[in-house]
């Protein structure tokens, strides 16, 4: 089965043939006469002789791993595969913390839980808000499809709502090569509550779906990540709660619904029910020759002519065996062990490193076996090393990834994710610590959490009561200036009006010296000035009548300009909505937007998220 171990007899034999000739040590200072008398007789093996048992024995174990078998016949082997489309809800009620650390960051991790978990299966991924993004299509590379899915980033999605009709539409397209077509949602089902009319859209395009429920019932805000704090509509917080309306859309379409869970239980029992009502098709056929293995009968000889090789050591003196041999001989023979076996030394460094305040090296360590392993623990270790180093932003994204059902591990992740937040010291920060330290309150009621709990909520008044300060104070540095503004521009209006009372008064003395010396003028010139003023006016009047007419021909042709000043400083609701899609169609990423449904109803009661 495996000939190319075969290569290794050849040196077997050549490096035997070397130990075997090779003169003992003894010969070199006596003759062969003399060591034959010298020499006592006994019963045990001659070194050459053990040297000849240890190379057969060598020749064995090469023997039995290149894999000696017979045939057995043939068999017809089968590949069948449910080909199954995952959507995953990437709204922003999706960021709601009910969930640790919230429900997308969950939905993510229960996705990559289900990759792993079936390899038979080949899957793809969707991301759908109001529209459906293609993440990736079905495939059997899950180790490509895990990247796809850990590199996703929704950031750049500028829509708002939950549509399922367009979801199953640009599912059932995916899947059109397929009869029976499968769909996994991981959703917090939207704001609908009437879902007649997807269940008859899903029936009509035979698409069996099925539903993982990602959140709780009660209530919670939704995290603001564009511009900080809540979303808000009409200045009141928002809260979204878990959609259980969702759960007729599966059920009625052949599906099954689960609400999920921290641990991952939840994706275990999706996988049974997925198998239980899905048909797999066949991908590929193949016959395949089936083998009777037999390596164990050169390996026993080969344990055989070891023990008897061994047992005829003198208990007297010394007998040198080539210890390299039977060290290579076990190498050989072993499996291939895993790399995970010797982690508990890795480990023990890295905890080692952390006493010694080796901060750095421990957080590397501790990184490289969580990387590996997922270890909740780990993770949480790492995080320690991070806030030792005072890189608080890495040590709470390392707390956030600790998923364990240890309520006393999830408890420690939390006070101390509080901890990195409060050292921060910003508003933010502050107001992030308050929650963390509340929601490992309810896992476990703590002192020292309740102690800095209270620290840090008096810091937050105290940091708002000095912003508040701050910004009376400039409020009032701002009424002074205006104060100080008004009373000179008072001041200058005074100086202006005084100057201009001397300036008429001097006007008006002169107006009448004038007008004494106006009284001497000859008349005949007084006629021809209002002569050419009437001349004037007639004209003004003419040009005035001409302009009055040329703007209402162009009212005449242009009427819809009138209207025009106030739009054009305000973009329109039909304007935006057609920027979105420009820049929806050019987004940089790994998503896709697929085509949209030919008739589909454009909602305008959508909520802000």
């Amino acid at each position: 089965m495996h000939p190319q171990f075969l290569w290794l007899l050849p040196i077997v034999i050549i490096l035997f043939y070397f130990i075997m000739t090779q003169k003992e040590h003894q010969a070199l200072f006596f003759s062969d006469a003399v060591l034959n008398r010298l020499r006592v007789t006994t019963n045990m093996l001659t070194l050459k002789a053990r040297n000849a048992l240890f190379a057969l024995m060598m020749i064995f174990v090469v023997i039995a791993l290149a894999g000696p078998a017979i045939t057995d016949g043939k068999v017809n082997v089968q590949a069948k595969s449910a080909d199954i489309m995952v959507a995953l809800d990437i709204s922003d009620s999706m960021l709601a913390e009910d969930m640790y650390p919230n429900r997308l960051a969950l939905a993510k991790d229960k996705i990559l839980d289900l990759l792993q978990k079936s390899p038979q299966e080949r899957i793809g991924v969707m991301g759908f808000a109001k529209d459906a993004y293609l993440v990736s299509p079905l495939s059997f590379d899950h180790a490509s499809v895990a990247f796809l899915m850990k590199q996703l980033n929704t950031d750049s999605i500028t829509e708002k709502g939950t549509d399922f009709t367009q979801l199953l539409f640009s599912a059932s397209e995916l899947l059109s090569k397929n009869r029976d077509k499968y769909l996994l949602i991981l959703t917090d089902g939207g704001d609908e509550n009437d879902f007649s009319e997807v269940i008859a859209q899903a029936k009509e395009k035979n698409i069996k779906v099925f539903v993982l429920g990602v959140g709780k019932s009660d209530g919670v805000p939704i995290v603001d990540t564009r511009n900080g704090g809540y979303i808000k509509q009409n200045g009141s917080i928002i809260l979204t709660r878990l959609n259980e309306n969702i759960s007729k859309l599966a059920t009625q379409t052949g599906g099954s619904y689960i609400e999920a869970i921290s641990s991952d239980e939840d994706v275990d029992a999706m996988i049974n029910e997925m198998h239980a009502k899905t048909q797999r098709k066949t991908l590929k056929e193949e016959e395949v020759i089936q083998y009777i293995a037999l390596f164990y009968y050169p390996l026993g000889l080969a344990m055989l002519l070891f023990l008897i090789a061994t047992s005829s050591l003198s208990k007297r003196k010394k007998v040198e065996v080539p210890m390299a041999l039977m060290l290579s001989s076990l190498f050989l023979a072993a499996q291939p062990a895993r790399a995970d076996l010797m982690d508990f030394r890795l480990l023990d460094e890295a905890a080692q490193s952390y006493e010694a305040e080796d901060y750095n090296r421990s957080q590397l360590l501790y990184g490289d076996y969580a990387h590996r392993t997922k270890d909740a623990e780990a993770y949480y270790n790492q995080g320690n090393a991070y806030y030792k180093q005072g890189d608080f932003k890495n040590a709470q994204n390392m707390y956030k990834k600790v998923f364990s059902d240890d309520e006393n591990l999830k408890q420690s992740a939390l006070h101390n994710l509080g901890n990195s937040y409060a050292k921060e010291a910003s508003k933010e920060s502050l107001e992030q610590a308050v929650n963390s330290y509340e929601k490992a309150l309810k896992i476990k009621d703590d002192k020292e959490t309740s102690e800095n709990l209270e620290e840090v909520k008096k810091a937050l008044e105290k940091l708002k009561q000095q912003e508040q300060e701050k910004q009376d104070d400039k409020q009032e540095e701002g009424d002074k200036k205006q104060q100080d503004e008004q009373e000179k521009k008072d001041k200058q209006k005074s100086d202006k009006e005084s100057k201009e009372k001397d300036a008429d008064e001097k006007k008006k003395g002169d107006e009448q010296s004038q007008e004494k010396s106006d009284k001497n003028s000859d008349k005949q010139s007084e006629q021809e000035k209002k002569k050419e003023q009437d001349r004037q006016e007639q004209q003004q009047k003419e040009e005035q009548s001409q302009k009055s007419d040329k703007s209402k021909e162009e009212e005449k042709k242009e009427p819809a300009k009138a209207g025009a000043t106030k739009s054009d400083k305000v973009m329109s609701d039909l304007e935006e909505q057609k920027w979105l899609k420009e820049l929806n169609k050019n987004r940089a990423g790994h998503l896709y937007q697929l085509q949209r449904t030919e008739n589909r109803n454009e909602r305008t009661y959508e909520k802000p998220w």
